[in-house]
């Protein structure tokens, strides 16, 4: 069983900056992938961002790709998002997401490779 949560959200006014953090549970934490997905008011679940295990491969939305930065400290068992640049589109509920079969390439955009998932962490941006 893994076990997920992020921190680090809140209200920031819009050019501003967060960085999430999912701390997670799992000896074998450096094997996973590891994705970012969020849910705005009234939105369905969309993918922000993703890392592969193996070689570190990063996968981003068009929508975030240059503001937002996914990384990883193994030694901490915690995967990171940065995000710059924020603007109101960006409010949503984030959330973490494992892969622990380690799976690399755009099929981490979606949903189905991962096995576990967070409770979420509100990121508001205000205008």
């Amino acid at each position: 069983q893994v076990q997920l949560v992020e921190s680090g959200g809140g209200l920031v006014q819009a050019g501003g900056s967060l960085r999430l953090s999912c701390a997670a549970s799992g000896r074998t934490f450096s094997t996973y992938s590891m994705g970012w997905f969020r849910q705005g008011p009234g939105k369905e679940r969309e993918f922000v961002a993703a890392m592969a295990w193996s070689g570190g491969s990063t996968y981003y939305a068009d929508s975030v790709k240059g503001r937002f930065t996914i990384s990883r400290d193994s030694a901490k068992n915690t995967v990171y998002l940065q995000m710059n640049s924020l603007n109101p589109e960006d409010t949503a509920v984030y959330y973490c997401a494992a892969d622990i079969q380690g799976l690399s390439g755009w099929r981490l955009s979606g949903p189905d490779p991962y096995d576990y998932w967070g409770q979420g962490t509100q990121v508001t941006v205000s205008s």
